[in-house]
């Protein structure tokens, strides 16, 4: 006898797998979940948020693998949300994957007004201006160094190579973490954000013990820099900041969580979107190879093309109208910034790849408000030594398979992607 398996039978990353499949204009709006994490897996996800964006652009999911919640998906509505502070709190957690009750991690980023801006002013001038200026000379060298040892003519993963490789060198610099063991920064940020059974852990229980291991080695690192005058490396600036220096260990770890994925995911997603958009539209390759001049605004547009952080989540504080809909005190609300970027009302031909594109900065990948990220002017400098270098180095980056891209609706990036360097004809 053969058994009938009801989809109540399935498992929730089995049942989102199959839904990914589905065309999203055959559903009724009340069964669209953009929150699947498989529709970014498979880059069908675009589609769905056109039909949010065009037909409920505050749509409300009452059911889905990560439980109910809204979407808002259109820019002018993110961009209210995102700096409404009095109506949509940060707190407490930023994701609507966020497994707050079983491992609670605080970290400046999920609070709200007063004590996000005290903590975030004690590591903000990491990033600053000054800094910047010493950065610069040592992500070129570091990314000379990456390039001149990459495998011209024969096919490598770009994602290992040279978006892992640079971002957890920087990763390291700007935690003075020893050199040598800067590989554990890679891994502990994919444990955070991973989904279990997904292939980087098994189990919720595994990403505390791991992320447990952290927090270890990094209090190692606290006692080190505790005990020495302040530096400006992220630990140092933590355990002598007055807002932050008496931390409790699982808020300590929160704030590195965030450090770690803020300066690891989005760079490392950018670099291999910028490698793939580029190949993806040969004539802007082109365009770019005889304006050099156009690398910030070409970053820029792939930080929007590619929007490496797909949303952010805020919990509604009080009942409020947005969008001629009633969203009520306690409701999960999504900032899906990866439909704001492609959103029509924004900008004409939001879905193509443009590197002289009027306003282009004007995007949501970074956010507004007082979570605006902080390390933005720091990811594009590192992307626009990367294409200074590049350019200097190589005719072409050709992409020679299908990219695969990272199993998550938050982090909207990739696992790996295979591609020749065709070297610059002298």
């Amino acid at each position: 006898m053969t058994e009938t398996v009801t989809m109540e039978a399935l498992d929730p990353l089995t049942d989102a797998a199959r839904r990914a499949d589905l065309d999203p204009y055959t559903l009724p709006l009340d069964q669209i979940q953009v929150a699947n994490p498989f529709l970014f897996a498979r880059d069908t996800h675009h589609a769905w948020f056109k039909r949010l964006r065009d037909e409920a652009p505050v749509h409300y999911c009452a059911d889905s693998f990560f439980g109910p919640y809204w979407s808002i998906t259109r820019y002018a509505d993110i961009v209210t949300v995102d700096t409404s502070h009095d109506i949509f709190s940060s707190e407490p957690a930023i994701t609507i994957g966020d497994t707050e009750n079983t491992f609670p991690l605080p970290m400046f980023i999920a609070m709200d007004r007063p004590k996000h801006d005290e903590q975030r002013k004690v590591v903000s001038p990491v990033t600053g201006a000054e800094n910047l200026r010493h950065f610069e000379p040592i992500i070129r060298e570091r990314t000379i160094d990456v390039l001149d040892q990459l495998p011209v003519g024969k096919t490598f993963d770009w994602v290992e190579h040279v978006s892992v490789e640079l971002t957890t060198r920087m990763l390291a610099t700007l935690f003075d973490f020893p050199f040598e063991e800067r590989h554990k920064l890679t891994r502990w940020s994919d444990v955070a954000t991973a989904i279990p059974g997904m292939g980087i852990i098994d189990t919720e229980e595994q990403r505390h013990q791991e992320l447990l291991g952290c927090l270890e080695y990094f209090t190692e690192l606290w006692n080190e820099r505790i005990n020495t005058p302040p530096k400006n490396d992220l630990i140092s600036m933590l355990t002598h900041g007055e807002a932050t220096r008496n931390m409790a260990p699982m808020e300590y770890l929160g704030n590195l969580v965030l450090l770690i994925v803020g300066g690891n995911d989005t760079t490392r997603s950018t670099m291999t979107a910028s490698a793939l958009a580029l190949h993806q539209n040969p004539l802007q390759f082109e365009k770019l190879i005889a304006h050099p001049e156009l690398i910030d605004s070409m970053v820029a547009e792939t930080i929007r093309w590619q929007t490496p952080l797909a949303h952010m989540r805020r919990i509604c504080k009080e009942d409020t109208e947005l969008g001629g809909q009633q969203i009520k005190a306690g409701d999960k609300v999504i900032m899906w910034y990866v439909s704001g970027n492609r959103d029509e009302r924004f900008m004409e031909n939001p879905d193509a790849f443009i590197i002289d594109r009027p306003d282009v900065r004007r995007h949501l990948s970074f956010g507004f408000g007082i979570h605006r990220c902080m390390g933005n002017r720091l990811a594009e400098l590192q992307l626009r030594i990367l294409w200074e270098e590049i350019l200097l180095r190589f005719e072409r980056v050709e992409v020679m398979g299908e990219e695969q891209r990272t199993v998550s609706s938050f982090v909207h990036g990739f696992t790996a992607m295979p591609v020749k360097l065709h070297p610059l004809k002298r």
